[in-house]
């Protein structure tokens, strides 16, 4: 799973790779696991259920966050049936939090009051709607030019010229093309 598009939301939506039906949240396993990663659920907190309504819950936020960046990126309105369903979302209560002490009596963040699908998916409605209705951080929302890649995030590199979602993935790609065309090309000079 990938976590480096600088918003939460835009990691929901790097969960799915059209162009090859990638599928980053297949069950409530693969979904558990992004939840932590993304920040959303400490590690040491419990989940109970995540079941396969959870999943289908974050597929149809996802879906209207993508549709939401999309437009905003193309400069389009937004689909407003995709805004009432965040800004519904976003309108319910996020989960609360709690500060615990660990085995070593350090504190550390835990949800507390129980975890609800709800709770988080008002924390990742929330997001998006900060992200839409921040003109620095609209400002800063970009497309991955990497060939078929479809993903988005903020570039908060410096002078703001990035143009790939990862260097390490998309970037490489895309020196490794460039310099084997160089390479054809001489052979062929």
């Amino acid at each position: 799973m990938w976590f480096d598009s600088g918003r939460v939301c835009l990691d929901l939506v790097a969960t799915f790779v059209p162009r090859r039906g990638a599928e980053g949240i297949r069950d409530g396993d693969e979904l558990r696991l992004w939840l932590v990663g993304a920040g959303l659920v400490p590690d040491r907190t419990p989940l109970g259920r995540v079941g396969p309504d959870w999943v289908v819950a974050f597929r149809e936020l996802r879906g209207d966050v993508e549709s939401l960046v999309r437009a905003e990126l193309r400069g389009a309105a937004p689909d407003e049936d995709a805004l009432a369903r965040v800004n519904a979302a976003a309108a319910g209560p996020p989960p609360g939090l709690c500060a615990v002490r660990d085995q070593e009596g350090h504190l550390v963040r835990e949800l507390c009051g129980g975890v609800e699908c709800a709770g988080l998916l008002a924390a990742v409605a929330r997001d998006a709607v900060e992200l839409l209705t921040d003109p620095g951080d609209r400002a800063l929302l970009r497309a991955c030019e990497g060939d078929g890649c479809a993903r988005v995030y903020l570039d908060t590199s410096r002078g703001h010229r990035r143009r790939w979602c990862s260097s390490e993935m998309c970037g490489n790609r895309e020196r490794v093309a460039r310099h084997r065309r160089r390479v054809l090309a001489a052979g062929s000079a």
